[in-house]
């Protein structure tokens, strides 16, 4: 029994760290997500327009007591990073949802909205099995972690640290 305890702690910690080496694929690029103004883009076309400078990628929703917890860290990580581009990607279930709490929190960076949220397809896309979830990209567009969790910024700044200017 004691083993069997041992291996699910060590399973646990494993899978809540920042994981590196994963390439977003080429259907999450595909993957269509709604604009503040209600436009339509792709999760391609989010990447495409930030090449260039690295990117902080949060995906979140305004029900999830763990993304409300993190914000304050995040907020720290955007002044001390301000080099630094912030993508944020709501799982709300609604985009008046997703509005009011941008507004609510004052969430800066650049939001998008995704339909259908963490079981949709852009969830499925990324295997996404635990929000906050962060992803870094760096300036040429490769990227650097592929899931970090609100519980691994000193992870997420140094890695920020190694991009910035």
């Amino acid at each position: 029994m004691k083993k069997f305890i041992a291996l699910l702690a060590a399973f646990g910690l494993i899978s809540c760290t920042a994981q590196t080496g994963k390439e977003i694929s080429a259907e999450a690029k595909a993957e269509k997500m709604t604009t503040l103004d209600g436009k339509t883009t792709t999760f391609g076309e989010v990447l495409e327009a930030h090449k260039g400078k690295p990117v902080l990628i949060e995906i979140w929703a305004s029900w999830c007591g763990d993304c409300v917890k993190a914000m304050p860290k995040f907020k720290e990580t955007q002044s001390q990073f301000p080099d630094i581009d912030y993508v944020l990607i709501s799982m709300d279930k609604t985009d008046e949802k997703w509005k009011q709490g941008i507004e609510k929190h004052e969430l800066k960076g650049d939001h998008y909205w995704v339909p259908g949220g963490m079981k949709g397809s852009f969830g499925k896309s990324i295997n996404l099995d635990w929000i906050p979830r962060y992803m870094i990209v760096d300036a040429e567009g490769k990227t650097v972690t592929f899931r970090a969790i609100e519980t691994d910024f000193d992870a997420i700044n140094t890695t920020l640290k190694s991009l910035s200017k």
